[in-house]
Parts: structure tokens; sequence; C-alpha cells
């Protein structure tokens, strides 16, 4: 297959439309007479389980965003329908399905444990004290 039918999802990772199954089922909503007799809305099916061009750890995380959407034959399934046009359902669906993957492509740096350095805990305790100097000048009595 030719680099310009792959489907980019950013510029490590791609898509094959083989992938993508999209049905065409009528839509709820802005339509006018037209909205019982055109089917406009998509249903896009992509099938997670049988990609062979995102790598498994990203499928994973990719599983776990889907939640609901994703079936238990491991397909994802979003349904489009605020536009009144195909095309612009086709395009809505296959940007909903791409932001998906993008968020499971990044990967979040893990945390490393670090110890707050001296010099902050003594800055700390001396705000504290300077505080606590303050509220308790409120409250002592004066005698004049």
């Amino acid at each position: 297959m030719t680099q310009s039918q792959r489907i980019a999802v950013n510029d490590r990772f791609y898509i094959e439309p083989d992938d993508i199954h999209e049905d065409f089922i009528r839509a709820s909503g802005p339509g006018g007479q037209n909205v019982n007799k055109v089917s406009t809305a998509v249903q896009l099916r992509f099938n997670m389980r049988q990609n062979r061009t995102l790598p498994e750890d990203l499928k994973s995380r990719l599983a776990t965003i889907a939640g609901s959407r994703l079936t238990k034959g491991g397909e994802i399934v979003l349904e489009a329908d605020r536009f009144r046009t195909r095309e612009r359902n086709r395009e809505d669906a296959l940007e909903r399905l791409l932001e998906m993957i993008r968020k499971a492509a990044f990967v979040q740096k893990p945390r490393r444990a670090t110890r707050p350095t001296l010099a902050s805990k003594r800055r700390r305790v001396d705000t504290k004290k300077a505080r606590g100097a303050i509220k308790k000048a409120r409250t002592q009595k004066h005698f004049d």
C-alpha cells in the first residue's frame, strides 16, 4: 500500500483505510424533511484488534480510552451525526478516532519521587513562624 493511502495519526503512527468501516444511518436532530429520508449519520468502526500498524502498548491504552465504545470483538464504534451532510459527519467521526489514538500515543513521563531540600524546609518553617507571630500579636493584651 502506498504512503498516500495511509491515514496519518501523527508523525510516528498511521492506520490503514482497510481497518476502518463506515455505515450510514439515519440521524436524529436537524435536517428538516430530509431527516426521515436520507442517511447522513455515520457509524465508524475501527478494527483495533486486527490492526497491524499500531503497537500493542498503544492499543491497550486506546482500549482504556475507548471504554464502552469498544466491542468485545475489538472494534471501536463511533457515531457522528452533528452535521447535516454525510461528508462532514465522516470527517467528524474520523477526526474523533484519530484524536483518541493521539491521546493513547502520548505516554506520560513517570514521576520520580524527590525530597525537599534543607533550604526549602527552613523557608517553610520560617514562614510558618512569622505567620504564627503575627497571629499571636493580635491576641496579646496591651497595657497603657
